[in-house]
This record gives C-alpha cells, sequence and structure tokens, in this order.
C-alpha cells in the first residue's frame, strides 16, 4: 500500500511556475497568504540560496530531471513548439531522467500538471499517471490538458482542477504495493494574473499595499511587447493582486494534499519537495519576468533563486533554514543518494549531492563553493558575496559584490579596484563551462533570444531553424 517505509518513501515533487523565493511568509513576506508552504517549512528544510540552471521554464525543468545543465541537454529557451501532434519533439529523447531511476526502482509514476518539453501528448514511458498541460501556459479555465493521450479542455480554475488530480492519484496508490513518484507541476502563479482568478483569492489582497515589492523604473533593457508583463507596468496594483491570489491558490491546494498524506498516514515515509522553475521579478529591477524579461537576458538573483522545500518527518532536520549555495543540477544525485538508487556513471554531470544537508549536517564538504547559470550566450558565476555575468561575445557584462550591494544596483564591472576579483570568477566560469559543455549544443553558438525554442539543436543544423528570432533592434545593448 503505496511505501510506509522512511528509507523508501513515496516522493511528491512540487513545481510552482515562475515564482520567487521572496514570494512566501516563510521567506519574510508578511503579505502574501502561503500557510501550506510556511507549514512545509517548519516542517523541513528550506533553503535559501537554491538557483535554477537556467532563469525560463523548459530549460530549468530539464536540468532538474536530467541533471545537466542547458548546453549539455539542448534545451536552451522556453518550448515555443513541438509540443503535441504531428510535429511533437521529444526534447529529452535518449536522456536517463530521475524519474526513469525511479521506474527501475519500483516507483509508480505519475504527471499532473506543466510539462512543457516537447510530446506533452504522449505519456513518459513507465508513468502511470499523465495529466499534462498541452504546451506550457494557458488560461486558468479551459485550460488546454492532456489526459493520458486525449487532448481535452479541462472545466474548472486549473489549479484546483490539478490539485484535484493529485488527491485522487495518491488515494489510488495507497492500495498499490508500489511507492510513488508523483510530479505535481502547477502553472501557478505564472500569468495571466488580472481577471483570471477567483474572487476567493483576489478578495484576500483587496486592502493589500504590496509593500513586499519594490516600486522601479522600467529596466532600459526591458523585453516589452508581451500583454500580459507589461500590464505588470501599466496596472501594477491589480497584477499583483493575480499574481498573490495564483500564489495562495497554489498554497491552499499544496495543503489539502499534505491533508491527505496525513489523514493515510504516509507523511513519515513521503519525501515532500517544493522547488520552482525559475524566478520571477514583479517589479524588481523595474522587470516583470524572468531571465526573458529583458533584452538581453539578466541573471538577477530575483530571476535566478527559486524556493526550494524538503520535508520527511522523522528523518529530514525540522524548522532548518540552509544558507549555502545549491543548485537545481545538485537535485539529480541528491534525489538519487538519497533514495538510494543504484549508482549510476557520473557522465560528467556537474551536480553533487546535499543529501548530508537534509540529514543534518551544517555544511558541504566543497570549498570554493559557487554555483553557475547559463541562458544561450549570457553565462553567470556566483558566490556568497560576488556575481560576475559574461555575455557572449562582447558583453555588456556585469560585477556585483552582494556582500555590499545585495540588491544588484552597482555594476562595478569597469571598476579597476575589483580587477582581481573580475578575472578570477572569469577564469572559473570558463573553466567550468569548458569541463561540461557539449560542444555542438553550447548555447552560445544558437542565437538565442529569450523567444523561445522551436526544434533540438544539432550538430551542423542552422541556427535560424532552433529557435525564433526576433528583431535586431529588440537585442540593442542600451
Amino acid at each position: 500500500m503505496a511505501s510506509f517505509d522512511p528509507h523508501k518513501p513515496n516522493v511528491l515533487l512540487i513545481l510552482s511556475d515562475d515564482h520567487g523565493p521572496w514570494a512566501m511568509g516563510c521567506a519574510g513576506n508578511s503579505e502574501i497568504i502561503t500557510p501550506s508552504l510556511d507549514r512545509l517549512a517548519r516542517d523541513g528544510t528550506r533553503f535559501e540560496n537554491f538557483f535554477c540552471v537556467s532563469p525560463v521554464c523548459s530549460p530549468a525543468r530539464a536540468s532538474l530531471l536530467t541533471g545537466e545543465i542547458p548546453s549539455q541537454h539542448g534545451v536552451h529557451d522556453w518550448i515555443r513548439d513541438g509540443n503535441i501532434g504531428t510535429n511533437r519533439i521529444d526534447y529529452l529523447e535518449g536522456k536517463t531522467l530521475i524519474t526513469d531511476l525511479a521506474t527501475e526502482a519500483g516507483y509508480r509514476c505519475g504527471l499532473i500538471g506543466k510539462w512543457h518539453l516537447g510530446s506533452s501528448d504522449l505519456p513518459r514511458k513507465g508513468f502511470v499517471k499523465w495529466f499534462a498541460h498541452q504546451s506550457g501556459m494557458s488560461s486558468y479555465e479551459e485550460s488546454p490538458m492532456v489526459d493520458e493521450t486525449n487532448l481535452i479542455n479541462c472545466e474548472g480554475y486549473l489549479t484546483e482542477v490539478l490539485t484535484e488530480e493529485a488527491l485522487q492519484f495518491i488515494a489510488r496508490e495507497k492500495e498499490q504495493s508500489q511507492p510513488f513518484w508523483l510530479n505535481l507541476n502547477y502553472t501557478a502563479p505564472h500569468y495571466p494574473w488580472i481577471n483570471s482568478h477567483p474572487s476567493r483569492y483576489t478578495d484576500l489582497y483587496s486592502n493589500c499595499n504590496f509593500e513586499s515589492c519594490p516600486i522601479e523604473n522600467i529596466h532600459p533593457w526591458n523585453a516589452g511587447g508581451n500583454p500580459a508583463t507589461d500590464e505588470g507596468h501599466s496596472n501594477r496594483r491589480e497584477s499583483l493582486i493575480g499574481y498573490y491570489a495564483a500564489t495562495t491558490a497554489m498554497d491552499m491546494g499544496i495543503g489539502h494534499v499534505i491533508d491527505l498524506l496525513e489523514k493515510l498516514n504516509l507523511t513519515k515515509s513521503t519525501l515532500v519537495i517544493f522547488m520552482s522553475d525559475n524566478g520571477m521579478n514583479c517589479g524588481h529591477h523595474g522587470i516583470w519576468g524572468k531571465g526573458n524579461g529583458t533584452r538581453p537576458q539578466n541573471m538577477y538573483d530575483t530571476s535566478v533563486k527559486v524556493p526550494c522545500i524538503f520535508s520527511q518527518p522523522g528523518r529530514i532536520s525540522k524548522n532548518r533554514l540552509m544558507p549555502q549555495l545549491t543548485s537545481a543540477y545538485d537535485f539529480f544525485p541528491t534525489i538519487a543518494s538519497y533514495l538510494n538508487f543504484p549508482s549510476i556513471e557520473k557522465n560528467n554531470k556537474p551536480g553533487q549531492s546535499f543529501k548530508e544537508l537534509l540529514l543534518g549536517a551544517s555544511e558541504l564538504d566543497r570549498s570554493p563553493i559557487f554555483v553557475f547559470d547559463e541562458y544561450g550566450p549570457v553565462r553567470m558565476v556566483r558566490t556568497l558575496h560576488w556575481k560576475y555575468i559574461h555575455r557572449d561575445p562582447d558583453g555588456p557584462h556585469e560585477l556585483y559584490h552582494l556582500e555590499e550591494d545585495p540588491d544588484e544596483k552597482i555594476n562595478l564591472i569597469d571598476n579597476p579596484s575589483v580587477d582581481q576579483e573580475k578575472s578570477y570568477l572569469h577564469a572559473e566560469l570558463v573553466s567550468w563551462f569548458n569541463l561540461y559543455v557539449t560542444p555542438h549544443l553550447d548555447g552560445r553558438k544558437w542565437g538565442v533570444t529569450g523567444a523561445g525554442q522551436i526544434s533540438k539543436p544539432q550538430a551542423g543544423m542552422q541556427i535560424e531553424n532552433a529557435f525564433a528570432s526576433i528583431p535586431i533592434a529588440a537585442l540593442s545593448k542600451k
């Protein structure tokens, strides 16, 4: 009956969509209503410096599943084409996913919600449940979904539909002899925001001052052209009401799922993980969006940091806040180790397990510690106190002293007093990417603009055949 063994636990991996780590009560936001996430953090361990691998949904999700960086798995931008139908593309074809290891270890896997890695209308091998969004985003009502292989427009508010599907899945799985692995991938709090969420959620914010989000001048590199994010600038209050309401609706759903685990006595034998694919700016830095909210793409902490909570009472430390730098490319080896999956070849994967932190260690046996990000031609290396951003081939580059400038306001790239730090970080960035990049999948070569991916990049392929283009003027470095 599912798993009642804490050392071979069920797995509930919950992913939000475009969710900044600042948008949780447990992270210090006193205005947003997230009692379920706050409860999960009290019952588990929260990482306050956890980074996505790329600040846009599809490559970030691909890296979580594969443990590889975009310049290894080849997903460099959000998937614009190849989601369903005769033109479907399996962007992860031939890759070993963490769920493949779970299936081989006897887990019954399910997906409910956003997939957005191509071939959404074909269930992954070994999955016993497949309820996937046909693409990556849509209206929250009459949402286009795939129920196993059937294309449908589901009735009801999508966040609540996904929650109900998860509740039914877990209730059914309790009667099975094998452990379950459920990817519960909400589309919340991704736009649309205005007039898109039930009043029972938006009314909660009718008197909110939204002091938790900054009011800043529009960023000079603001991408523009997206009606929903443009409304963030022109109609800030209603957009924030929608964003906060979408987050609270998701939080309430998560609460229902956790309550069911308790009711079924599965709490101690279920590893619950909450993350997001990428961060989100809701006015931060004068941006509404994430990495592709600017042209050229950005690597602000509000874009590359994501919420991250692990909980399994009795095994994972409770009410613990970890400051260590960790990355989504560490997720694969951490989970494989935590679940005692048979060892596999590292295959040049960059991640390292942080299982010891989950089990009570106070430090990682790594020094020095860096995290790295990429988004096409834009690459980042970050330490606890410094961040260097390099845009291939000729900039603009950025350097921030985060200890003195945590909001990344003062670009020191041309300041000769920090030339030594700049050179050191640049060398570390070049060395790390040289170690892990697959040459024909190198994101610097593929003209990634943030406008979407339409094919799998392959050796000898023309750049314009893999990524959507945008007007040259939009790429001007202002």
